[in-house]
């Protein structure tokens, strides 16, 4: 089986953690396992949470904002790594996840905005109906999470993050990747096709929150299954903002 291409979601993690779950209820009682109308509620107030703290950071001043995105980036990374082997604190952890990544996305928006005034609510609106397109796409059937889709998505998702993290390492030597960050054709053609990746790994996050419901995963997973989808909207997010300010930086 293979791997979702999200590192907090794969093919493994809701079948293990339902075997720790009873799966019947009595009637009347309230459902002790994952529902997928309880992820899209722990999603959605994720959510919220995520565009208040970045709202807040928004008004910082720029001194303070550059201070709030590194620590944002950095404590939601260690969070991160925490939520994928402590799985039953995800209640806890995921809203403060929302938080710290709220002041890494509020302080990345407000830069951007100030170089382009208007390309947030641009690329808030691009996230939010790429989202929801392809979740009718995968609710219609039109797209098909098949083994070979997996597969093709889970290697171009490693492959990304290997080139990032090459670009990360020479970097750090001087060294520049004017693919990655600039705004010719070849650059703004390679955004474009990441943030087709970003974009394809939602279905992935839909299939295996769908199947977490199914196999009966304890009702902790919602919160699990919510930290997920969070992890590749705001991927998507940050990736379809910087395709924007190429495109603006071309006017």
């Amino acid at each position: 089986m293979i791997k979702s291409s999200n590192p907090a979601l794969n093919s493994s993690v809701f079948s293990n953690e339902a075997q720790l779950s009873p799966t019947h209820t009595h009637p009347g009682a309230e459902s002790t396992t994952m529902t997928i109308q309880g992820t899209v509620n722990k999603t959605a107030l994720s959510l919220l949470i995520l565009v208040c703290t970045a709202g807040w950071t928004w008004g910082q001043s720029p001194s303070l904002i550059a201070g709030l995105s590194v620590l944002g980036a950095i404590v939601g990374f260690i969070l991160a790594i925490v939520l994928m082997f402590k799985k039953t604190w995800a209640p806890v952890l995921v809203p403060v996840y929302a938080a710290v990544e709220g002041l890494f996305v509020g302080a990345i928006s407000a830069t951007f905005e100030s170089q382009y005034p208007g390309i947030v609510m641009q690329s808030v609106g691009l996230t939010f109906a790429t989202l929801f397109a392809l979740l009718s796409a995968y609710k219609s059937g039109l797209i098909k999470p098949t083994e070979n889709f997996k597969l093709g998505i889970f290697a171009a998702t490693a492959g990304i993050g290997i080139f990032y993290l090459a670009a990360f390492i020479f970097g750090l030597f001087g060294v520049d990747f004017p693919i990655l960050y600039g705004n010719s054709n070849l650059s703004i053609g390679l955004s474009v096709v990441i943030v087709a990746i970003a974009a394809l790994n939602l279905v992935m996050d839909f299939d295996f929150i769908e199947s977490g419901a199914e196999q009966g995963a304890p009702k902790y997973m919602e919160w699990y299954g919510a930290f997920g989808l969070l992890v590749t909207l705001i991927w998507l997010y940050i990736e379809i903002l910087r395709l924007m300010s190429k495109l603006a930086s071309r006017r």
